[in-house]
């Protein structure tokens, strides 16, 4: 059983940072897939970042060169640094170990 804790979501204005963080209750270093998710009001939950055990990152087009995904498998930490932020961006961001273990999620609102 893994558990996960998302923190540093919060409000900003368009063109804003965020990092997203999000620990975990047991080491992660066996964990094959780190991601993160986002699910907008009205929408489904979509994948938007993953990272596997050997730091091989993969993004979906649309927060390509702003977002930045990371793991400290001794500190048991997956981080989001996100960029350059959009009205679009704003959702509730979820981190996931294994596309299967789940936080909470985390409310990131982007305005204009």
């Amino acid at each position: 059983q893994v558990q996960l804790v998302e923190s540093g979501g919060g409000s900003v204005q368009a063109g804003g940072s965020l990092r997203l963080s999000c620990a975990a209750s047991t080491s992660i270093a066996s964990i094959s897939v780190m991601a993160w998710y986002r699910q907008a009001p009205g929408k489904q939950r979509e994948l938007i970042a993953v990272i596997n055990s050997g730091g091989t990152t993969s993004y979906i087009d649309s927060v390509k060169g702003r977002f930045t995904i990371s793991r400290d498998n001794a500190k048991n930490t997956v981080w989001l640094q996100m960029n350059s932020l959009k009205p679009d961006d704003t959702a509730v961001y979820y981190c996931a170990a294994d596309h299967y273990y789940w936080g909470q999620g985390t409310q990131v609102t982007v305005s204009s």
